[in-house]
Order: structure tokens, then C-alpha cells, then sequence
């Protein structure tokens, strides 16, 4: 007699080939489980669990996918995970028909079944659901990953979430995390009055910013296109035409590189108040960070890869000042670009490509200060040559009204005093897509005049903030890579 080899011991090749012959076997007999189209489901694991005093003996109808199947006598035990979790199945020869106990048999793991029969403690103490139908709703033709092991290679459960989600129920968790903070995000911008919107991906050319886009090419207008690398430019029109207070939960493309920190496409919140400036917008943040934290996780002290960030203290300072802490060299003292620049050459900075002193106080915040902003840190009054949309600063014009927020020495996002001078705003913008194109000659970058005219109409002073919700999930759900928070990040393609 044959020895029986379990399944999940034959290689790859014969677990596909017995399964794929288990539904020919089942569609020649009539039953094509592909040919189902529902079940009616009233119950998961998770209420049965939580409620199983009121349940107990009462008829259930659950379904999902059979994660492992034990005992082949005349008791058949498997473990059912529907969305909500795990529940033990209970399936014996006399309480149900045979010819169903017999085609559960042959069920394999990963299989999707609907289960009828009632909730029930077992004589070892488990909840669980005597079956008294079992319907097979979906063949897996691939086994699942082994069951001790689960899907470990990182790059096969990136490629392939639908399996890592089976295989690894904590990844499920943390994109129900996510969702859980977008909903506290928007409720929290809700309460305060601002309204979502939606504002176009397809723009119609590059901008001047240094970040790279993604081009296209609209077929029946006959023009490239370029996806957008913010939602700025759009929402400020809206104030302009009196909408006070917007936000946009936007998709973001910028065709740069990528690491933990940054993936080709990704989320953003951008949002805009009038009658507020940069202050009110660091308040908004402060307040805004603490209550989805609170709400999410319960806590404002959040355990984030081994180093514990406390979000109930928020320090600000000016970049100068953070400059000067962390290097010892005041910018203030610095007269011209000159001095700067050999500032830079004593203390071994890179100098920008176009050396001014602004430019190289921020390759100063770069080299000694970013790495040191562990805890929620506000840096704030940036030069004007690295802030082409934030209003200078009455009392010193070489600066704006401009702030990053960093945790972790990580920037989690960015605000101004929105500049509303169309005369100037015109200016920067020339003067950054000459840059641009002085840098890259075959930049097609352009002046967006059509913004300069709305500003002509008028914009009110207004505050401005735009933020990561990629990190603000990483952050929250203690997770290294931006990969590990989206679902199905970009990824190069396996060769043929």
C-alpha cells in the first residue's frame, strides 16, 4: 500500500497538479465552485467571539478562507480566517451529510468556503462553529505560504500583499491603521471647518519646482501632460475665490529616486486658511498630530523603531537658531554670500550649486542639525531662495514665513505664510524656472502665469501646510519602510 505523503510535503509542482485536478474533478461533477456568485454571510469570527454568551447554540452563517485542516477519521477540525480573524471549524461524519462530509475532505488549504451551523464551546474550551454545510465558494490553485514560516521574503510580500495579508495577519493591521488615521485626519480638518476638494492630476506643464515629474500625452488634445507633483498652486486658486478654508487628501508623482523614505507615488494632505499665518498653521499641526495620535494609538508617547518620541512636547526654533546650536556658527553675524561661502569651506559643507548664503544656511541645516530632531521639533524662518511660495519676512527680507516640522530627523511636513504679492510672486517664479533651466537645459519648465492672475485678484493672507500621511503612517504604526505602509508599492519589474 501507498505511503500517504501529505500535501504540503510534495513539491510546488504536485501541490498544483492535485489541486488543478481536484476542480476538474469538481466542475465534470457539476459543482464548479467559480460558478457560485454569493453566500448569504450574518456572522464573522470576531462576533462570534466577543459575543459567544449570547451566541452560543445559535445558527451562524460564515464564510472565508480554510487556513489549516487536522483529523481525517470521523472528526475533521480547520481553522477558518474571515476579515475579522480566526475561528475554529468543527466538522463530524454523523452531523452532516456524507457526501459533504466527504467533499470537505478533500478541501485544501487556502480554500474559500461558506459555513453553515451553530456556535458551540469545545470539551478543550474553543469557540468555535459545528458545521452542518460546508459550501466550497473559491478553489485556490496554489498552496499558501508553509505554515510555520508564513511569507518571509521581503520582496515577494511587497510584490505579491494579497498573499502577505493570508500569511501575516499583523500586515492587515496596519493598513487598517492607516485607514484608521486618514479617517482621523479628515475628522479632525472637519471639525475645523475646512472643506476636502479634489483638484486635477493631469496638469498641463512642468512647473518650475525642482522636483522631477512624470510626463504624458493626452491623445485627443494632442498635448503632453505632466502628473502632479503637489496640489498647491490649485487650492490657492480656491481661496482666491473664496473658499477659506480647503484641504485635498492627494496622490503625489515625482519621478526621483527611491529609498525607506520615498516611493515614485505617494499621499499628501495639503491644506489652506485664510486670515492665519505660518504660527497658526504650527499650532494646527501641533494640535492636529496630538489628537489622531490620542485617538489611533491611544497615547502621545508612540515606541518608534526602538527610540520613544514624545508628542506632547513640540520645540521650535528658528533655522538660525538651530544652526547655531548644533554647529556653532551664527548666520546672523554673516554679512554677505562671500562669508558664507568660506564659512562652508572651514566647517566641510557642501556648497550649493548656486552659493548664496541662504542657500548654504540650508546645507549648514542639512549637515549638522537634521539628524539631531529626534523629538517633534518646529524649524521655522527659511531663506527666500529655497522658498519660492512663502511671504518674506517683514523685519528681514533674506527670510520667510516658512516652517518644516522633523521627528525621528525626518521632515513630516511643510508651511508658510502663503505669499500673496502677485508682483513678487512673478519674479520668484521666473527667476526659478531660469534656474531650473540653467541646471538642465532641456527643462521644459514653465511659469504658471495663470496663478500669477489669480493672485492679481486678490488672495487674503493665508496660512498653508502640506504633509507625508506615508510617514504620519509609519510613524504610528512603528514601521522602517514607506513600502511597508502602502499596499502595493512600485517595484521593479522581475525579468521574464
Amino acid at each position: 500500500m501507498a505511503k500517504f505523503v501529505p500535501q504540503e510535503e510534495l513539491s510546488l509542482v504536485d501541490q498544483v497538479k492535485i489541486r488543478r485536478e481536484k476542480l476538474a474533478q469538481l466542475q465534470a461533477e457539476g459543482n464548479d465552485p467559480f460558478a457560485r456568485t454569493r453566500f448569504a454571510v450574518d456572522s464573522n469570527s470576531g462576533c462570534i467571539k466577543d459575543n459567544f454568551e449570547q451566541m452560543e447554540g445559535k445558527t451562524v452563517a460564515v464564510a472565508g478562507r480554510l487556513m489549516s485542516k487536522r483529523g481525517m477519521g470521523k472528526v475533521i477540525f480547520c481553522d477558518l480566517q474571515d476579515a475579522a480573524g480566526r475561528i475554529q471549524l468543527y466538522l463530524k461524519f454523523d452531523e452532516m451529510p456524507e457526501a459533504d462530509f466527504e467533499a470537505c475532505r478533500k478541501l485544501d488549504i487556502g480554500d474559500i468556503v461558506g459555513v453553515n451551523g451553530d456556535v458551540f464551546r469545545t470539551q478543550r474550551g474553543e469557540i468555535s462553529v459545528r458545521a452542518h454545510q460546508v459550501t466550497l465558494l473559491s478553489k485556490a490553485l496554489l498552496p499558501l505560504p508553509d505554515k510555520f514560516h508564513g511569507l518571509t521574503n521581503v520582496e515577494t510580500r511587497y510584490r505579491q500583499r494579497y498573499v502577505d495579508l493570508i500569511a501575516n495577519p499583523e500586515v492587515k493591521d496596519t493598513f487598517v491603521k492607516r485607514s484608521m488615521i486618514l479617517r482621523e485626519l479628515r475628522a479632525f480638518l472637519d471639525s475645523k471647518g475646512f472643506l476636502e476638494v479634489d483638484t486635477p492630476i493631469l496638469t498641463p506643464f512642468e512647473i518650475g519646482a525642482s522636483a522631477r515629474p512624470f510626463f504624458t500625452h493626452h491623445n485627443t488634445l494632442n498635448m503632453d501632460m505632466v502628473l502632479r507633483i503637489e496640489t498647491e498652486l490649485y487650492l490657492k486658486r480656491l481661496v482666491v475665490g473664496g473658499m477659506d478654508r480647503v484641504y485635498e487628501v492627494g496622490r503625489i508623482f515625482r519621478n526621483e529616486g527611491m529609498d525607506p523614505k520615498h516611493n515614485p507615488e505617494f499621499t499628501t494632505i495639503e491644506l489652506y486658511q485664510a486670515y492665519t499665518d505660518y504660527h497658526g498653521m504650527m499650532d494646527l499641526v501641533e494640535e492636529m498630530m496630538k489628537t489622531v495620535a490620542q485617538k489611533v494609538c491611544g497615547t502621545l508617547q508612540i515606541r518608534y523603531q526602538g527610540k520613544q518620541i514624545d508628542l506632547s512636547h513640540w520645540e521650535r526654533m528658528t533655522m538660525v537658531e538651530a544652526v547655531k546650536k548644533y554647529s556653532g556658527v551664527d548666520f546672523d553675524t554673516v554679512a554677505t554670500d562671500e562669508e558664507a561661502v568660506t564659512l562652508a569651506k572651514q566647517h566641510h559643507v557642501a556648497l550649493p550649486e548656486i552659493p548664496t548664503k541662504g542657500a548654504i544656511l540650508a546645507e549648514f541645516f542639512d549637515a549638522f542639525v537634521e539628524e539631531k530632531l529626534i523629538q517633534p521639533t518646529f524649524i521655522y524662518d527659511y531663506p527666500v531662495e529655497n522658498s519660492p511660495l512663502a511671504k518674506r519676512k517683514a523685519s528681514d527680507p533674506a527670510y520667510t514665513e516658512r516652517f518644516e516640522y522633523f521627528i525621528n530627523a525626518t521632515e513630516f511636513g511643510n508651511a508658510f505664510s502663503e505669499l500673496n504679492d502677485p508682483i513678487d510672486q512673478k519674479e520668484r517664479f521666473e527667476r526659478q524656472v531660469a534656474e531650473r533651466r540653467m541646471l538642465d537645459p532641456k527643462s521644459n519648465a514653465q511659469v504658471d502665469y495663470d496663478y500669477v492672475t489669480a493672485l492679481e485678484y486678490g488672495l487674503p493672507p493665508t496660512g498653508g501646510l502640506g504633509f507625508g500621511v506615508d510617514r504620519l503612517v509609519m510613524l504610528l504604526t512603528d514601521s522602517a519602510s514607506i513600502r511597508d505602509v502602502l499596499l502595493f508599492p512600485t517595484m521593479k519589474p522581475l525579468d521574464k
